[in-house]
Order: structure tokens, then C-alpha cells, then sequence
């Protein structure tokens, strides 16, 4: 058995530490989305689909069965990849379900980086500091400082390309367009987290109407926010584990 984390933007694999020292696995592997804490190869566009395939790749080289966990972009890659190759794995979570919500509107930093020029300007403001700002940035977003110096260490130009061609591509419609295959996610046991206080995944109705297209499991994390994973790392892993002993 194994348990594969995918983290997404703009993070590293620094953003699970809290919740695998209390999670009590050590069948666990970490995976980067290339640009987001490992390098961009050449020839990778970064877009979503190209992610999905990336992570299918990954995980069909990986011993199963494979019980795989995604945050922020890393859920979605995790829902493209689900949707695509379900035989890949034994279970899946994640916390941006509602992102393949039809009414799903992308947050305002979202759709900053989606348009050229403004895109690039934020971006070059918010990578472009030293290591300290970059550390205070991810400090201001509420995660410890500790784990926001590891991952602001590897904020760079990559990130940066990575950030702008993902959301871009992922413009709606196209994660409506996506969505359209939620219900074939129910071939495998899924787990929605549906932290009450993120902000940037959309109205509790939209991941609720989701995660029951998918047929997933809800758990719902009240007054955590979008980084529950360093938040609570105790309500984390109980819930994830709640949900794996239903597996056995």
C-alpha cells in the first residue's frame, strides 16, 4: 500500500511535513508537479492536461495499491487524472472538487495570472523578491514560517512560467468542460474535504453539488481554511484516516 501527496501552487512538498509527522503512515511518497518544487522539462507546456499525464505517468510507476491525496492544484490534478485512468489507484482525495463545478468563477488572483501582461506582473512581484519577502509573502497567507521558508527557497522563474501557463489553460470553460466526467470519479472511492474556510475554491453549494457528481465521501472541516494540512494537522490526518479505514 502506498499514499502519494501531491501538493500544488505556489508550494513545495514543505506543505505536508506538519501532517505526516502526525499522520502514522510511512508507505508515503511525495510527488512535485514539475515547475512547483522540481525542475520544468523541456518541452512541458504546463498546461492541465499535461499535468493529468504527467501524474499518470508518475503513478503507474509506483507499487499499488495507491491510495492518492491531492491539494490545491495537486487535487486537481489528482481529479483529471481519476477521471482518466481510475484503475491507477485504490482511493482519492481532495480538497478543490468544486473546482469542476459548472458555476465554479476562479478566484481574483486566478484570474490575474490569466491575463497577459497583468499575469506576469504579479507574478514577477510576488517570486521576484528575495528570500525574505518570499518567506513573509507565504507567512501572510497563514502558513508557519517555518514551512513557508522551505517553500519560498524554491520560488522561482520555473514556478512562475508554471503558474501562468496552468491557469491559463484551465480558463474557464475549460474546467467545466473538465467537470462534465465527475461522475465517472465514482469508480473509486473518493474523499471531498471541504474546508469551511477557503476562499478560493468557490460557494460550499458548488463543492457540495461536486463531490456528490463524483460520489464522493464529504468531510467537512470546520473554520480550517485553505491550508487545513498546517493548520490542523491532527483534523487532517483524522480525517484521512477515518476515511482509509473505511478501504480495509
Amino acid at each position: 500500500m502506498t499514499a502519494v501527496f501531491v501538493h500544488g501552487n505556489p508550494e513545495t512538498t514543505a506543505i505536508w511535513g506538519p501532517l505526516l509527522a502526525v499522520l502514522g503512515r510511512d508507505d508515503v511518497v511525495l510527488l512535485s508537479p514539475p515547475g512547483f518544487g522540481a525542475p520544468l522539462p523541456d518541452g512541458f507546456g504546463a498546461t492541465f492536461l499535461e499535468y493529468r499525464d504527467w501524474l499518470e505517468a508518475e503513478l503507474s510507476a509506483i507499487e499499488g495499491p495507491i491510495d492518492l491525496v491531492g491539494h490545491d492544484w495537486g487535487g486537481g490534478h489528482v481529479i483529471n487524472a481519476v477521471m482518466h485512468r481510475p484503475e491507477l489507484v485504490r482511493s482519492w482525495v481532495s480538497d478543490v472538487v468544486g473546482l469542476f463545478d459548472p458555476e465554479y468563477v476562479w478566484h481574483d488572483m486566478a484570474q490575474v495570472w490569466q491575463t497577459p501582461g497583468a499575469g506576469e506582473e504579479s507574478l514577477d512581484a510576488m517570486l521576484g523578491g528575495d528570500l525574505t519577502a518570499r518567506t513573509d509573502l507565504m507567512v501572510s497567507l497563514g502558513i508557519p514560517a517555518d514551512i513557508a521558508a522551505q517553500i519560498a527557497e524554491h520560488q522561482n522563474a520555473d514556478m512562475g512560467r508554471a503558474i501562468l501557463a496552468l491557469y491559463r489553460s484551465a480558463a474557464q470553460p475549460a474546467m467545466a468542460e473538465a467537470g462534465r466526467e465527475l461522475p465517472s470519479l465514482a469508480a473509486r472511492p473518493g474523499l471531498s474535504l471541504l474546508a469551511t474556510d477557503d476562499a478560493f475554491i468557490g460557494a460550499h453549494d458548488n463543492r457540495r453539488r461536486a463531490s456528490d457528481r463524483a460520489g464522493a465521501r464529504i468531510e467537512v472541516l470546520e473554520g480550517l481554511g485553505h491550508w487545513w494540512m498546517v493548520q490542523d494537522p491532527h483534523r487532517g490526518a483524522e480525517a484521512l484516516n477515518a476515511f482509509w479505514a473505511t478501504l480495509d
